[in-house]
């Protein structure tokens, strides 16, 4: 059994995607994983990275928290919706103020390489978006899955980090909605 911590993205605690949190923390938990489920909407911090990394802003009770969760995570799962291409300025502002040099990665002093800290951890995206997913890949490039899986997870190194995309999300009829959440709940009783 896996110590998961499920972060939800999204800012409305009451979508698609914060469903899809609640459904994956749920059978988790029902399969005997031990479970965390952070909903980002109900976080108090600055989400602006104020100085980038020239000067750490000091971190706010909740996001020392999220760095605690983190590091007792073995799987994490983050849920969001795709809104212009990219994550909503919530969960980017989460990222910014939480995966700080030293905490989640760390830059050589003498070479353009870096030490991934979140070493030993797996991962997995869950997002909806109202595109359909041939769109956002040939057209997009899947900038999405690029950024949330290579260039956050991966470069901190949190890998292997599956990827569950549930595209044209806004055309979809309840039977459908109903596969997808079936899909999540199954991924979450298995820990992936």
């Amino acid at each position: 059994m896996k110590k998961i911590l499920i972060i939800n993205g999204h800012p409305n605690v009451e979508a698609l995607g914060s469903e899809f949190a609640r459904v994956y923390a749920s059978a988790a938990k029902e399969a005997g994983h031990e479970v965390k489920l952070m909903n980002i909407a109900d976080l108090q911090f600055d989400p602006i990275l104020h100085k980038g990394y020239l000067k750490i802003q000091e971190l706010e009770p909740d996001l020392l928290q999220a760095q605690k969760e983190i590091l007792w995570a073995e799987h994490i799962v983050i849920t969001f919706p795709m809104w212009w291409g990219t994550v909503p300025a919530l969960l980017k502002g989460f990222l910014d103020r939480t995966l700080l040099p030293g905490f989640a990665f760390k830059y050589h002093k003498d070479d353009p390489f870096w030490d991934r800290l979140l070493k030993g951890r797996t991962g997995r995206i869950i997002f909806t978006t109202d595109a359909p997913a041939w769109y956002n890949w040939i057209v997009n490039r899947d900038p999405a899955i690029r950024m949330m899986k290579t260039t956050v997870m991966e470069f901190c190194g949190i890998k292997p980090v599956g990827v569950t995309q549930f595209d044209s999300v806004k055309n979809r009829k309840p039977e459908e909605i109903k596969k997808f959440l079936q899909k999540v709940q199954d991924l979450g009783s298995k820990g992936k």
